[in-house]
């Protein structure tokens, strides 16, 4: 697990900062830039995209981005889901945005859905963030709103909607609807 912490207030490395909110970036679509390696994915997972669309955005509140996984949500077993519960609950933040990848968000929002006393929204993209047509923007923007408006809970942050984890589906096409 990397657990390395970059600490980001309005895109300034600070020290000691009380944060409001925690971005726990698992990775996944939103962090994908496609490779130019033979005999690999013909992706790789890059830098947490959360903090460039964090910069840009230019919050009046401060955050904490935590790094948990660097690997596609398909490759995701129980294991890593653990990790990402234990990096959910150990943070005494009750405000959490999870970046993560679309395909087993919600075995993930399943899992995160035992831990009680705090807002978590997970969010993704269909494409990467580094796309000129991705809605990896919008969707990190859906986010952070819910995560300050939304009373406890686990969400799913997409399409232009915010869900109760238990309440949506990813369809073949790719959107999240209501079941």
């Amino acid at each position: 697990m990397c657990y390395a912490k970059e600490i980001l207030l309005n895109g300034q490395e600070k020290d000691n900062v009380n944060n409001e909110n925690n971005i726990h970036n698992h990775r996944g679509t939103i962090d994908k830039a496609y490779a130019k390696h033979k005999g690999t994915y013909n992706f790789d997972i890059m830098d947490p995209s959360v903090a460039f669309v964090m910069k840009n955005i230019r919050p009046n509140f401060e955050y904490e981005i935590i790094s948990v996984l660097k690997k596609d949500s398909l490759d995701m077993d129980e294991k890593d889901r653990k990790l990402v519960f234990d990096a959910c609950n150990d943070v005494s933040n009750d405000k959490i945005i999870v970046t993560h990848g679309t395909d087993t968000m919600i075995d993930t929002a399943k899992e995160l859905s035992k831990i009680k006393d705090k807002i978590i929204i997970l969010v993704g993209a269909s494409q990467p963030e580094r796309f000129k047509e991705t809605d990896a923007d919008f969707n990190i923007g859906m986010a952070v709103a819910a995560v300050n408006i939304l009373s406890e809970g686990v969400f799913v942050a997409m399409n232009g909607r915010v869900y109760p984890w238990d309440k949506c589906e990813k369809e073949d096409s790719g959107h999240f609807v209501e079941k």
